[in-house]
């Protein structure tokens, strides 16, 4: 049996429940969801373990100890793939289940049976202290059907599953902060016509054009999905809603569209600021992980796993936390420019416009383009703040950062899945894809490492140059993408964000 390093123990006392995602050597996905049911605080046997401790056979300790209380399971339900990261879990005689929050169904977190007949996948958990450095270690069992598994992301559910708890009953009170950049004046949730399913809940939040209600909606939605109050995805059905041509945004960043060649090199803290805001919220709106590819791509793909879903609804909470985060830390730095003031452009959903036809394009241009430039460049913005001695805004960024690393990884994850489904080779669809449908090279430096862990080898991007052709007409910088039904790339621009 083999094992896959997760972390030193220690750094799993924050929370309670951590998602998983391995990815093997021949770039299979796998996620799993881990559960520690201790006590947040150490107990003073934890000096017992061995050189070599399973959570299954830890005879020598009592069942008490953190040891024995870690498990792992199938991130998915095998009933009809609901996440289980926010599964009750029961005592059931002598064993402890996960109960589905769709539908109840209940698996035994050490053997995954169920009373109903269905099986979970569970996966043995061990601890070594590694003698190098002396630190208790925890492994988890490798999934079958691949080698040399590697964990590529390991984080927190979400607040909710923090230990101790959070002390405001808020998980995110930067967004009330953050609120009075753009005050709220509808519902969260509409009084009329309020939406069932994920998919209505995508296309609402795709219309919203207040950006500080378009974060709040997104915690909303995503927190009916995962607990298991909406009727369904809804990508089946005949009558699932149809994204925006181009979603609205509200008066005061409009008028302040320009082209993003016309948008000037200054480098200020508020101007940095302001412009990654912008990104994130044009993030929220289209990326892979957000609510446009969900809307757009569910209902002609409407055999893709659930996981798809997860993983996408799970980045748009994110990129709403991104937002929040640097709106707020513009809001500190500088509160006569409030985002919104300065100059926004628009390059992000021109990229979202040309591969608004085609899922595997999406996934190249959008997330294995764009999204890995930013794991380039981002190194070098956190340094500029940290030399001017601005510590929370690194910290923001820092945040920001890590978990853009995981938003390419999922965006390789689906680009070789649906290569796979269509029996072609990633690399070199990859490559072709960029180069229809993007102009320009591939910029370095590379940071290689980033891209790495989250798939993204050299052979993808090395020596790599988009050929899209294209007829631009407009000679008035302040001229507005040309979105036509026909989406053609002749009639937008494709570059680098700035």
């Amino acid at each position: 049996m083999d094992f896959v390093l997760v972390s030193p123990f220690t750094k799993l006392l924050t929370h309670s429940r951590f998602l998983l995602t391995l990815r093997s050597q021949e770039d299979h996905y796998h996620s799993l969801i881990l559960f520690r049911l201790s006590a947040t605080s150490q107990p003073e046997n934890l000096e017992q373990s061995q050189s070599s401790i399973s959570s299954d056979g830890c005879k020598d300790l009592p069942s008490s100890h953190p040891y024995r209380q870690l498990y792992a399971m199938e991130s998915a339900c095998p009933h009809l793939g609901a996440d289980m990261s926010h599964a009750d879990i029961e005592e059931c005689e002598s064993s402890l289940v996960a109960v589905c929050p769709w539908h109840r169904y209940d698996f035994d977190l050490r053997t995954g049976n169920s009373e109903t007949g269905l099986k979970a996948c569970t996966y043995a958990i061990e601890v070594k202290n590694d003698p190098s450095d002396g630190i208790d270690k925890v492994w988890v069992e490798a999934p079958e059907g691949g080698t040399n598994w590697r964990i590529v992301e390991l984080r927190p559910v979400s607040e909710e599953f923090a230990d101790p708890p959070p002390i405001s009953a808020d998980p995110d009170p930067l967004v009330n902060q953050a609120a009075s950049i753009s005050p709220i004046e509808e519902d969260v949730v509409p009084v009329k016509d309020a939406p069932t399913t994920l998919m209505q809940w995508a296309v609402l939040i795709l219309n919203t054009a207040n950006p500080t209600l378009k974060v709040q909606r997104t915690k909303h939605a995503v927190h009916l999905f995962r607990t298991g109050k909406l009727s369904s995805i809804g990508n089946k059905s005949p009558t699932a809603p149809k994204p925006p041509a181009v979603p609205p945004r509200e008066d005061s960043y409009t008028r302040n569209i320009v082209d993003p060649r016309k948008s000037g090199k200054k480098k200020n803290a508020a101007v940095m600021l302001h412009a990654l805001a912008n990104i994130e919220q044009w993030a929220l709106i289209i990326h892979l992980y957000s609510w446009d590819i969900i809307a757009r791509f569910g209902p002609s793909h409407p055999d893709i796993p659930h996981a798809f879903f997860s993983d996408f609804t799970k980045m748009a909470l994110d990129e709403s936390k991104h937002f929040t985060l640097l709106t707020s830390r513009l809001l500190a730095t500088s509160p006569n420019t409030p985002y919104g003031s300065l100059p926004v452009h628009a390059g992000l959903w021109e990229s979202a416009t040309i591969t608004a036809h085609s899922l595997r394009a999406r996934l190249a241009i959008i997330h294995l383009v764009h999204e890995a430039r930013g794991l380039d460049v981002n190194p070098g913005t956190i340094d500029r703040f940290r030399r001017t001695g601005d510590k929370e805004s690194v910290a923001a960024l820092e945040v920001i950062h890590a978990d853009e690393v995981t938003h390419v990884t999922s965006g390789h994850r689906w680009f070789t899945w649906i290569c796979e489904q269509q029996g072609v080779d990633a690399v070199s669809t990859f490559r072709e894809e960029v180069r229809r449908g993007w102009r320009g090279d591939i910029k370095g430096p590379f940071n290689a490492e980033a891209r790495e862990t989250a798939g993204m080898t050299r052979e993808y991007y090395e020596g790599l140059r988009g050929e899209m052709d294209f007829v631009d007409k407009r000679t008035d910088a302040s001229a507005t993408v040309d979105h036509d039904e026909s989406m053609a790339p002749a009639s937008v621009r494709v570059e680098y964000e700035g």
